[in-house]
């Protein structure tokens, strides 16, 4: 009977390699006689990287580099938090000297943007309601408008909160936006409640009761005007619809909120709040002597009060005179018109400002085929160049992307935005600078740029396009055209530089295999294509253990054993009788010229270029520059727009459509509610008003037509629409109850022009902060607040004398129609 074992044992053989020495003592080959062939006596053995052909440096010292890409959908705030803790939770277990560095991040930028945005909304806030005090000049009544903003504010978060969005730069200028928006309605309220109890008597209660029968359809006609305006902007596709659908969604549900509050909380408020006025005295306390600052404070406001009636006065007198020469105000309107299509058709196009980021990207090229060596000494010079500038915090540089050791690419820190005031210290400007500068190398072609506005939209801020060869004429004639392009890109005064982001033609070795010598000599093509590959270009071989880790063998050819085509040679290659045939047993070698990279774009061959506007140049201008170019381009040789440019071409073709629907939607919704063709034409009328200011005020400060621009634009449509209607739906009113057309219109604008501009200067102010912003995330500021301070400006200065004229001759016109359908007799049958 067998016998049972008692214990268990494990058994252990070696299985992976683990140090070079095991690696050194690998047995090739031995003999009967005991020699051996070990590989450290054909090889030579050593721990390396295990890619030599990319390498990463900071600030001069080695690192390694780590790229992380959002998601769709993902917060970058979000991710920049957890990434961040992630890296504190395991430096403790990095290797003794190895530290973390960030060197590129977009969350300091929006963290810094979106702070300047929060500090402009508490800036808008507080100028509104300084404005408000002004005009309403007793606390109780300002309080009330003040109390609605934060409501509304707080239902639209919810509403934002809903739809899927996040607070964002976008969003944060939408809420900016609202606050002069969405006070206006609650100023309008308490506005006529006062005149209501200082013209009549009546308490807060009775007067707002019946101010509210009086400016109720104005709210909501108010609130329909600026929805219908920006409603249509939530349909648009691309990456520009994707921009306009968060002002949309945010500017609509704060108006909605708004109207529903004025027509609700506002009322109350005005009745429990405001106290008795005297008839004919603007505030409860005018007429009584006050002491101390109080007293100083009502000889302001009395004063106020005194000059504001004296200017009104001679305001609606003035209008009378206007009005009575009609004809010559609409000559003046038509002018003003031609003006706006002027205006517009010159303004440079863009589609998003260039922002500072906190960051400029570097690319760096030399010539083709360039060694590894001598771009090392590139780099040094580039980051001894930026290591001397104060206002650079790091310089990370790649080298090797994509195997090619002829270019680079760098990214430049900047120190804090709050550090960097002097318009010389902008990314902009240092990346110009840098530029010039670094001409001075003249082995390497160094370009420093921003990044492009929105990420995923090209490699750099500036335009980018791909040409292309679209009839099949070949590689040479692509190189001849993308030559010529170049050529004639630095004689244009709208550029300042461009360059093709694709690799040059370069001398490539030709190794030609004889391929009936080899089959004659019993060789393989797969055994000389291994040997080849492997010698010259290295091949991964197996895995082995070091610290732990599992890394990868790999196997090539010495480096001064493949460094010359004579090299190739004497290299061997098993046959199947198990004989080593030199390289030159059956193959030869032959310099050619050929392009490392083949790049297709929509199925044709194609080049890559990105290119920067010169100073002052908006990029849709130097995008017409390359238009130009390419006409004198051969036949059969196109181009695309890409990234970001394509966008910006795609928002200019949408812009016009986008104007007339939101003018249609904005006519149609005011004809709906007044049953009425004229009201809603002579409200239309005062939008080239505003948007000529808009125009104005955005050509002077040298900015262009972009998206901001864009929004800016038809929040003037709105705006402009508003003052005209709190003008129009009074003479409206004063015309049924009795009065003549021109009676009506004299008296409606005496009674609204407080109220029109209140509103408008509080509005005003409120961007105004936008307007002169500076800092993080000031360009898209800048652009939004002049578009829109501007065409509240002109809106409002030229509105309140031309919408009374339009509403004359457009009513006018109108009963005399009616008149005369009234006057003519029905026929009769025969």
């Amino acid at each position: 009977m067998p016998r049972m074992p008692r214990f268990r044992r494990a058994s252990w053989a070696r299985s992976r390699l683990k140090t070079v020495e095991e690696f050194n003592n690998v047995l090739l080959k031995s003999s009967p006689d005991g020699a051996v062939v070990v590989l450290k006596d054909v090889a030579r053995v050593e721990l390396g990287a295990d890619n030599l052909s990319t390498t990463a440096r900071l600030n001069g010292q080695p690192g390694a580099g780590i790229g992380l890409v959002l998601s769709d959908g993902a917060n970058a705030m979000a991710v920049g938090d957890a990434v961040n803790a992630r890296i504190a939770q395991l430096q403790p277990y990095f290797p003794y000297g190895l530290v973390p560095f960030v060197s590129s991040d977009s969350t300091p930028f929006v963290r810094a943007s979106t702070k300047a945005v929060l500090v402009t909304l508490v800036e808008a806030m507080i100028l509104v309601v300084l404005v408000m005090f002004v005009f309403l000049q007793n606390l109780r009544a300002t309080l009330i408008p003040a109390i609605t903003v934060p409501v509304v504010l707080l239902g639209t978060f919810g509403v934002m909160a809903t739809a899927g969005y996040s607070i964002n730069a976008l969003t944060m200028f939408a809420m900016i936006l609202s606050i002069g928006l969405l006070v206006d309605d609650a100023i309008v309220v308490v506005e006529n409640v006062e005149r209501v109890m200082s013209q009549e008597g009546l308490s807060p209660k009775e007067a707002t009761r019946k101010s509210m029968s009086e400016i109720t359809p104005a709210l909501v006609g108010i609130g329909l005007t600026l929805s219908a305006v920006f409603i249509p902007m939530a349909f648009f596709g691309g990456s520009t619809g994707v921009i306009y659908r968060q002002f949309s969604i945010t500017i609509v549900s704060a108006m909605a909120l708004s109207v529903f509050v004025a027509l609700t909380l506002t009322p109350a408020l005005c009745a429990t709040f405001l106290k008795p006025v005297k008839k004919g005295h603007h505030t409860a306390h005018e007429g009584t002597q006050r002491k101390g600052l109080l007293r100083l404070s009502d000889r302001f406001f009395g004063g106020f009060n005194h000059h504001f009636d004296r200017s009104a006065d001679r305001y609606q007198g003035l209008v009378g005179k206007l009005m009575r020469r009609s004809k010559r105000m609409v000559v003046v309107f038509l002018l003003l018109c031609a003006v706006v299509a002027v205006m517009f058709a010159r303004l440079p196009t863009s589609f998003l400002p260039n922002e500072d980021q906190g960051f400029v990207r570097v690319q760096i090229s030399l010539p083709s085929g360039a060694s590894d060596a001598r771009l090392q000494v590139v780099m040094a010079e580039v980051q001894k160049y930026f290591g001397q500038q104060p206002d650079v915090i790091s310089f990370y540089s790649i080298t090797g992307l994509g195997g090619d050791q002829s270019s680079a690419r760098g990214f430049v820190r900047l120190t804090d935005w709050g550090e960097r005031h002097r318009p010389e210290q902008s990314a902009d400007a240092i990346a110009r600078k840098a530029t010039q500068e670094l001409k001075v190398i003249r082995d390497a072609r160094i370009f420093v740029s921003l990044p492009p506005a929105v990420r995923g939209l090209g490699s750099d801020a500036g335009f980018n396009f791909q040409l292309k060869d679209l009839n099949g004429l070949g590689h040479q004639a692509l190189i001849d055209a993308k030559d010529k392009l170049l050529a004639l890109a630095q004689d244009r005064p709208e550029i300042t530089s461009m360059r093709s982001n694709n690799l040059d033609d370069r001398a490539q070795l030709s190794v030609i295999i004889d391929d009936r010598k080899a089959a004659a000599l019993g060789l393989s093509a797969a055994d000389v294509n291994n040997v080849l590959s492997s010698a010259l270009g290295g091949a991964y071989i197996d895995d082995f253990l070091n610290n732990g880790r599992v890394k990868r063998v790999y196997i090539q050819g010495d480096a001064p054993y493949r460094m010359l085509p004579k090299d190739i040679g004497p290299w061997t290659v098993r046959n199947k009788q198990g004989e080593m045939v030199p390289f030159s047993a059956f193959s030869q070698t032959k310099w050619t010229f050929g392009s490392p990279q083949l790049q297709r774009y929509n199925g044709s061959p194609s080049y890559e270029f990105v290119g920067s506007a010169a100073p002052g140049v908006s990029t849709g201008v130097a995008m017409d520059a390359i238009e130009v170019i390419m006409k004198e381009m051969p036949t059969g040789i196109g181009y695309e727009w890409t990234g970001a440019s394509y966008q910006e071409r795609l928002s200019g073709a949408q812009a016009p459509m986008l104007y007339a629907i939101s003018i249609l939607f904005v006519f149609l919704c005011l004809a709906a509610l007044y049953e009425s063709w004229s009201i809603p034409l002579a409200v239309i009328l005062a939008v080239p008003l505003g948007i000529l200011g808009a125009l104005v005020f955005t050509g002077t400060r040298g900015l262009s037509n972009d998206v901001y621009f864009q929004v800016g634009l038809l929040t003037t449509v709105g705006l402009a629409s508003k003052n005209a209607i709190l003008i129009v739906e009074f003479a409206t009113q004063l015309q049924a109850a009795g009065r003549n057309v021109f009676d009506a219109t004299l008296e409606s604008v005496r009674m609204r022009l407080r109220p029109i501009l209140m509103t408008s200067l509080a509005f005003g102010f409120g961007v105004l902060p936008l307007a002169i912003a500076s800092g993080a995330g000031a360009g898209g500021r800048q652009a939004i607040g002049t578009a829109v301070l501007g065409g509240i400006i002109f809106s409002t200065a030229l509105g309140i004398f031309f919408v009374p004229v339009f509403f004359l001759l457009i009513r006018g016109f109108f009963s005399r129609r009616s008149a005369e359908k009234a006057a003519t007799p029905p026929e009769t049958a025969a």
